[in-house]
């Protein structure tokens, strides 16, 4: 890794193996709706991940990852929530820095609190896992906050939706129950 002029280093060239990889998970997923390579597929850079909008109340417009990945093994995987007039982000990061450990967390709802966090592995699948069960969480949050439910790939049970978000999930080819009684 050569330094920068900020003497904290760089994060080298794009891992495009490590993108594929991703992408090649990531696209089977059902929380993802889209992946694009950015600035093409034969030399990416990011990964761009459009999430399912079927998965999410409507108070969020659109959901998304960008991936970065480099072939020092630095990462930045970027999670915005677009709502109405407001946005929700965090951010995975391991690179050279000077506000933090190498391997760090930019805080919801805006990503400005930073904090180091640490994991077993740092394989890309493991983060992969790690990103999506966060995602998931956060899924879960919201529709609970709406007090709304659905079935997620950890089970929640369908409940208070509108009718025309009901038919959009249920087209989506989401598990849908309806309780009598409920």
């Amino acid at each position: 890794m050569s330094p920068s002029a900020d003497g904290h280093g760089t994060t080298g060239p794009p891992d495009r193996e490590t993108l594929r990889l991703l992408e090649r998970h990531l696209a089977s997923d059902s929380l993802v709706a889209e992946t694009a390579f950015d600035p093409n597929r034969f030399e990416p850079r990011l990964l761009r991940v459009r999430l399912a909008a079927e998965q999410y109340p409507e108070i969020v417009e659109t959901a998304r990852l960008d991936v970065r990945w480099f072939t020092t093994g630095d990462f930045s995987i970027h999670y915005i929530e677009e709502h109405d007039e407001s946005r929700w982000e965090c951010r995975w990061d391991r690179h050279p820095n000077g506000h933090n450990a190498r391997l760090h967390f930019h805080q919801p709802p805006d990503g400005a609190e930073i904090t180091n966090f640490s994991l077993s592995s740092l394989h890309p699948l493991e983060l992969y896992s790690t990103v999506l069960d966060a995602t998931e969480a956060r899924i879960e949050t919201l529709w609970e906050e709406t007090n709304q439910y659905f079935y997620t790939r950890a089970g929640r049970i369908a409940r208070s939706l509108t009718p025309s978000r009901l038919t959009e999930i249920r087209e989506a080819g989401v598990a849908v129950v309806t309780i009598a009684g409920s």
